[in-house]
């Protein structure tokens, strides 16, 4: 077995195929990136057992209260990611995940009270520049593929009282679902309340406001359904 072959089985990556396209010289360079990380990886999980040893951290990777952070083996996290983790259910990353360069987790929002946290499933991945404010609970599937620019807000705040102003009202959270096997596009915006069955497509820069059934394909802002998988 070639070593290239042994480092793609060693990454999880049994039956990918490199194009032959890709000069020896970029590969090199690839495996350095990904030997540092799991170098990092290994010196990021030091004594802590809820987080694997057998992981990929990039470079400036800022964790505030890891002990709310669980990783699985194979996670993936690029440079400049910072992960918030105080909060009551904790940050839990599944096996493969994939967290793309510059994606914040903030789980909690205020010192007033602690927010819920995040679940994310074994084989999902994000692109880069994402943002989860999982005050209200976010829960993502298993092998979902989402692109750059995604952000979740499962927060809202009250209005409806008109003689006190809104920062003084407070705020609701109703939490965000996501199910298995989606497909993200990217600047997708999902708000409080918002829940995508398993197998959904969502176009690019579509705003997520309530309940879609499995395989629908949405888009929109309000998104609503264009389609379905079939």
């Amino acid at each position: 077995m070639k070593l290239i072959d042994k480092l793609l089985v060693f990454t999880g990556k049994k039956e990918f195929k490199i194009d032959e396209k890709i000069s020896i010289a970029y590969i090199i360079r690839v495996c350095w990136k990904y030997g540092w990380m799991m170098i990092r990886g290994r010196i990021f999980s030091i004594g802590r057992r809820n987080i694997s040893n057998n992981i990929f951290v990039g470079k400036h990777v800022k964790v505030l209260e890891k002990r709310y952070l669980h990783m699985e083996s194979k996670c993936k996290i690029h440079d400049d990611v910072y992960i918030d983790a105080l909060s009551q259910d904790g940050v839990t990353l599944g096996k493969g995940i994939v967290l793309g360069r510059g994606t914040r987790i903030e789980c909690t929002g205020s010192l007033q009270y602690v927010g819920s946290g995040i679940v994310i499933g074994d084989g999902t991945t994000f692109g880069n520049d994402c943002f989860f404010g999982a005050a209200g609970g976010i829960s993502v599937g298993r092998n979902v593929v989402a692109g750059q620019f995604i952000r979740f807000h499962s927060e809202n705040h009250n209005y409806e009282n008109l003689n006190i102003l809104i920062k003084d009202q407070g705020v609701n959270h109703k939490g965000i679902k996501i199910g298995d096997n989606c497909w993200i596009g990217s600047g997708v915006v999902f708000l409080d309340g918002a829940s995508v069955a398993s197998g959904c497509v969502i176009a690019a820069n579509a705003v997520i406001t309530k309940e879609f059934p499995e395989n629908s394909i949405i888009g929109g802002v309000p998104a609503k359904i264009i389609g379905y998988r079939s």
